[in-house]
């Protein structure tokens, strides 16, 4: 590796730090809100529904801490990491596509656009960048560094923002099956109308 290229990587060190242990400390959040989703119920048991959107919050996680720590190695040639870095990129453009299918085929959940965009649109744009930040390597440019450094920290905000969603998603679901519960049990507790029964006020009126 030229002298350029190595003050470039050292130049990253801190920032790949950070994003890295982010990452590793995030993930264990997303088993959190695994778990979660098992007590409540959230979740009917569909396999395709947390593989479209449980799953890969712990894959870009796992990603972002792995282009942490490949930057970190002390490469002596680039060649290897620009290869490893281009087979990164082209598996999660293929692994965002199956996330695609995966919320298209799942039935427990109607994704709107904001699912769209976080779940499917974001990551696809990352990987997309990775691949490209790969090939810039494999051609020596120092440009590299930004589509890669790129890639980690926007894998690490969309991992952060849909497990915070599907917190969220669970406590209404949560809130809404308590309402409805409290709703049946104020009907079975009431007494039964007679047929013509009004209330009060309805009767009043005449």
């Amino acid at each position: 590796m030229s002298e350029p290229a190595s003050l470039s990587f050292s130049a990253w060190e801190n920032f790949y730090v950070i994003v890295g242990s982010s990452a590793g400390a995030l993930t264990g959040l997303q088993f959190v809100v695994l778990t979660l989703i098992a007590e409540a119920r959230a979740v009917r048991g569909s396999v395709q529904s947390i593989s479209a959107f449980g799953s890969p919050n712990v894959v870009h996680f796992c990603t972002a801490l792995f282009l942490s720590s490949l930057f970190s190695v002390p490469w002596r040639q680039s060649l290897p990491l620009a290869i490893i870095t281009v087979a990164a990129g082209v598996a999660g453009v293929l692994y965002a596509i199956a996330v695609m299918r995966r919320a298209q085929r799942q039935r427990d959940y109607k994704p709107v656009l904001e699912d769209w965009l976080w779940h499917v649109g974001l990551p696809l744009l990352a990987y997309t960048a990775l691949l490209y930040g790969g090939i810039l390597l494999l051609q020596g440019s120092l440009d590299a560094q930004y589509f890669v450094g790129g890639t980690s920290l926007l894998l690490v905000f969309v991992g952060i923002h849909n497990a915070w969603d599907t917190v969220m998603y669970i406590m209404e679901r949560e809130q809404a099956s308590k309402a409805g519960a409290a709703a049946n049990d104020r009907d079975e507790d009431a007494p039964p109308r007679t047929p013509g029964s009004t209330s009060t006020a309805a009767g009043t009126k005449g």
